[in-house]
């Protein structure tokens, strides 16, 4: 018996890629599943259309909430794969009580997003997305594009995980100094030349500081008025993790009074109503991120610090590999 699946989120790589990786699978499983691709998100007015499928495939903006996974249960849908490594929009007990398991992608090509980070560090430090358009335009003038030397700064990295040590790899090679924040330290990242501190230190002593940990109650908003005013006079701010690390009202007011002098986002607390969609003919009804792009020392990009081939392609194995047996499954601490 064929095993359906219901692929929520998707866009033509997708399509391509999951495809790919069908047709290149080994198992003899992948040729009983048969996949139904559907464009918009997953959510509780969505869900109906999961009536007669076994597995859903969520990306980071459904909103698999307890409604959702009621009428999920209800259309006898067993297993929730995400096809990232989040899972913070998916209430995990109202799983466990629908008895659906939820499985995930906790690592994928952690280099990608790590350089992506570099990237807007790069980019917003030296204006190349500001001279790139001068230079179009016959302008050739420096003045606005003084940037500052990266070696020997010291940067902050929040979550020493598979991306944060990526990170730290590369900015070790820059010739950084590192100051490392996590609950549970990892002694390859001491070996790598990074120091574990508190975080109010690390708040303090970093002249950029970069989130690399996952979105929890805890960790909700830890960027905010109260630790934003720890933080140095002009601190580059960079988060390619989740938008609700931080308060997005507080950094408003920090560019304003230029607490932060340079602030790059691959994730906004509310994209699922933004990203992975052409916008441009529309009028934006989000007033913060509004305000956010104004900025000239803001920069922005929609969610693609895991955009690259390798990492596509290592996120379809993993998730079909999920559906198959049953691996990386979200279960509760």
């Amino acid at each position: 018996m064929k095993k359906k699946i219901a692929f929520f989120s998707t866009q033509d790589y997708d399509r391509h890629v999951f495809d790919a990786a069908l047709k290149s699978s080994v198992s003899n499983q992948t040729k009983d599943m048969d996949i139904t691709y559907f464009e918009h998100t997953l959510c509780a007015s969505t869900a109906p259309l999961c009536q007669g499928f076994d597995v859903v495939v969520a990306f980071v903006n459904d909103d698999l909430n307890a409604k959702t996974i009621e009428i999920l249960a209800s259309c006898k849908v067993k297993h929730i794969a995400l096809r990232c490594a989040g899972f913070n929009n998916v209430d995990i007990s109202a799983a466990e009580a629908a008895n659906i398991r939820v499985s995930r992608v906790p690592a994928y090509s952690p280099e990608t997003v790590a350089e992506h980070t570099i990237a807007l560090i790069l980019t917003l430090n030296r204006n190349t997305h500001k001279a790139y358009n001068r230079v179009r335009e016959g302008n050739f003038q420096l003045n606005g594009l003084m940037g500052f030397t990266l070696h020997n700064k010291t940067v902050g990295i929040v979550g020493t995980g598979k991306i944060g040590k990526a990170v730290i790899r590369i900015l070790r090679g820059f010739g950084c100094k590192v100051l490392c924040c996590d609950p549970f330290e990892d002694e390859t990242v001491k070996d790598l030349g990074a120091s574990y501190v508190d975080i109010e230190t690390l708040f303090s002593e970093s002249t950029i500081i970069s989130l690399h940990c996952p979105l929890t109650e805890d960790s909700n908003h830890m960027i905010n008025e109260a630790s934003l005013q720890k933080m140095q006079d002009g601190v580059m701010l960079i988060n390619t993790s989740r938008g609700g690390l931080v308060d997005d009202t507080a950094l408003i007011n920090g560019l304003k009074r230029r607490k932060i002098g340079y602030l790059g986002l691959d994730v906004y607390e509310r994209e699922s109503e933004l990203f992975f969609t052409d916008r441009s003919h529309e009028i934006i009804q989000d007033d913060n991120f509004q305000r956010l792009i104004t900025f000239p020392n803001v920069l922005v990009t929609g969610h693609q610090g895991f955009f690259t081939a390798e990492a596509l392609n290592e996120i379809a194995h993993v998730t079909l590999d999920n559906i198959i047996n049953g691996n990386n499954t979200v279960v509760l601490d």
